[in-house]
């Protein structure tokens, strides 16, 4: 049994009401109403009555809080006693980001966990978009900024922040290939293109050849938006990224926004944990700063 389990169940029984208890306790309903029927299980009782319309002690609900709340306030008297380091939200949370998710996504949403518990520490690591998936699957991190996939995995789950258009790039300097976009229609077969390893966008943009039947050059295979950005700039090929990054990248780079019919199916950008870990303190905290 744990001390926050009781926590959430205090409050919900001082509440008498799901969401209330969740947005104060900065956990999502579905989480909270998990984290209470494990301790009915614990308990070996009911300790409410929920329907659609309310939430109401049992009896064995009444008898339990005045207990819990002596255990609780025990727990709190004895880390007062050592100096009250264990009060609040500590530990720490590892989080993962691209470069361009560091700069232009966690920012804000670091500055906000910081004031709400400062006590957290955060440990942020950076590489390339295309791992968010994989190190979040395979717990190596708890929560990283993602694009959604086509279909998100069973384990995962996904919480999305915003939306970014995908759009063609091209050098704005004098390069090779400047002259294959002079004319109305771009000859896409002659332009050295630029791709990433593997992500979305290049299943997106392979999908797109497809369809459209354009069997380009492909001068170069990159790991990371960033890297490719910075190929495209340099005069090295065409490619494709998504606007966020292209308007948020700190530095100003040679390149232009081509006009592409029929356009790329846009990018969901947000955050990804695994469902194992969607009930912990600290990843939920995390979750719910998402609007």
């Amino acid at each position: 049994m744990e001390i926050y389990s009781l926590k959430l169940f205090i409050n919900l029984s001082e509440t008498l009401h799901f969401g209330r208890t969740s947005k104060a306790c900065h956990i999502s309903p579905s989480a909270l109403s998990r984290q209470i029927q494990r301790l009915e299980v614990e308990v070996g009782r009911e300790l409410f009555e929920r329907d659609n319309r309310q939430v109401q002690l049992t009896s064995h609900g009444t008898l339990f809080l005045p207990r819990a709340r002596e255990i609780v306030a025990r727990w709190d008297d004895a880390l007062e006693e050592m100096g009250g380091e264990g009060r609040g939200l500590s530990g720490e949370i590892r989080i993962y980001g691209s470069v361009t998710a560091c700069y232009s996504i966690l920012p804000e949403l670091i500055e906000k966990f910081r004031k709400t518990y400062p006590r957290v520490h955060i440990k942020l690591e950076t590489g390339s978009h295309a791992a968010a998936l994989e190190k979040v699957s395979s717990g190596e991190l708890d929560v990283a900024v993602a694009a959604k996939p086509e279909n998100i995995p069973p384990n995962l789950c996904f919480k999305r922040i915003t939306e970014t258009p995908l759009v063609f790039i091209a050098p704005d300097l004098d390069w090779p290939g400047a002259s294959l976009l002079e004319d109305s229609e771009i000859i896409w077969e002659k332009l050295p293109f630029i791709l990433p390893e593997k992500d979305l966008a290049r299943d997106r943009v392979e999908a797109w050849f497809r369809e459209t039947g354009y069997n380009p050059e492909i001068y170069a295979q990159v790991s990371g938006n960033e890297a490719l950005l910075a190929m495209v700039g340099l005069g090295c090929g065409v490619g494709v990224i998504p606007e966020l990054v292209l308007n948020r990248f700190p530095v100003s780079m040679a390149v232009k926004v081509l006009d592409v019919s029929p356009a790329l199916q846009p990018y969901e950008v947000g955050i990804v944990t695994h469902r194992r870990k969607i009930d912990s303190p600290l990843v939920s905290a995390f979750w719910e700063l998402i609007e």
